[in-house]
Order: C-alpha cells, then structure tokens, then sequence
C-alpha cells in the first residue's frame, strides 16, 4: 500500500507544525518545524527541514536541514536581540512586538515547482526560487533564481543551466505538475526513461 495519500501530510516524529497547510501526498521529515507555509502537492522535505514564512509549490525536494524563509533580527536598532519582539518571555508585564512579528510574516519566500534544494542550503526571505530551479548543497540564496537553472555558493550564483530555455519554457507551458494523479502514474515509465525534450514530444509541449 502506498505510503503517502491525497488526504494527509505523512509527518514524522518531532515536526512543529504552525498555521500551515499541505497539499496532497507530501511529506514532512523527522524533527522539522514548518510555520506561516503551504506545501504544495508531492512536496517534501527531508529531516530538520526548518520552513517559515514560505509558499512551496508542488514537486520540491527539501533536503536535510534545509531552511526556507530565515527569519530577521532588527537591526536599526541598538539591540537586535530577540527580547525586543519577545519581550514577554522575558517579563511578565511585556507584551510581544506584534508590528515586527507581523512584518516578519509578509516577507514570504516562494518555492517553484519541481525545484530541489540541496542540504544545508538556505533560501533568504523575499527570494523566489522559479519552477525547476536546483540550490547546490550548502548555498544561501540571498536574490530570485530563475527558472531550470542551477546555483551554488555563498552567497548563491549561476553555475549552469538545467534545461536550455527553450525546453524550460515548454516545460513549463505542459505544466505536468498540474496533471491528475492516475495520468502521472500513466506515464511515470516515461518519465524514468525519457529525455526532457523526448517527453514533451511524446506530451505535446
């Protein structure tokens, strides 16, 4: 019987799951904390995954340890230590600063489909992976990444393409994401086996 299924993310043990939402058939790896996100369709992430203030769409690989969406600290003013926004764990007469908190969840990071992110790497608020984007192990990315293309270091930059322009662009036209999930199993023989452009021959693209 299949593991994961329309109805339920499959969660493992340890995860913190915040005003959150999945899609069908994800996964949520041991010890991971996921706040403020949606996951969409098929997505996953791997072990001690840390994932805030993100939208994540369908087929993405998060690898281990990844983080998505690394919250701020202040930095105008003369501390920027977390007793500023946090006050009340600190004092019984606080209250939180709830205009930073606030601001800190509109500085969403957004997650393409078919994206993978390598382990360790981590993805800045504000920053858009595009569709079929690849995040070497390790990396930060700090600005947008755009579409099928392949990034590493500190602070990321383009190492290669992943698929020419012109198959990124009808890949992204065919949308296979978007296909039910009896037609990926359809064709999941000619996913294996086919080239990028063999496929969107085969589909049309």
């Amino acid at each position: 019987m299949a593991r994961l299924t329309h109805d339920a993310p499959f969660v493992h043990d340890g995860c913190t799951l915040t005003n959150s939402t999945f899609g069908t058939y994800t996964e949520i790896g041991l010890g991971s904390r996921v706040a403020n996100s949606h996951i969409g369709d098929y997505s996953y992430c791997d072990r001690y995954a840390d994932i805030a203030n993100a939208d994540v769409g369908k087929f993405a690989n998060i690898a281990s340890f990844v983080r998505i969406g690394a919250t701020d600290h202040p930095l105008q003013t003369a501390a920027c230590h977390h007793f500023l926004y946090r006050s009340q764990d600190y004092w019984d007469d606080a209250h939180p600063d709830e205009d930073f908190l606030n601001y800190r969840k509109t500085r969403r990071a957004v997650v393409g489909h078919d994206t993978w992110i390598g382990h360790g790497a981590m993805i800045k608020p504000e920053v858009t992976l595009s569709h079929g984007a690849v995040v070497a192990a390790g990396s930060v990315v700090t600005k947008d990444v755009a579409p099928y293309t392949i990034v590493a270091g500190t602070p990321a930059r383009f190492l290669r393409a992943r698929q020419s322009p012109q198959i990124a662009e009808r890949l992204i036209a065919l949308a296979w994401w978007d296909w039910p999930h009896n037609a990926l199993r359809m064709a999941l023989d000619d996913f294996r086996s086919l080239s990028a452009e063999a496929f969107l021959e085969r589909f049309g693209g």
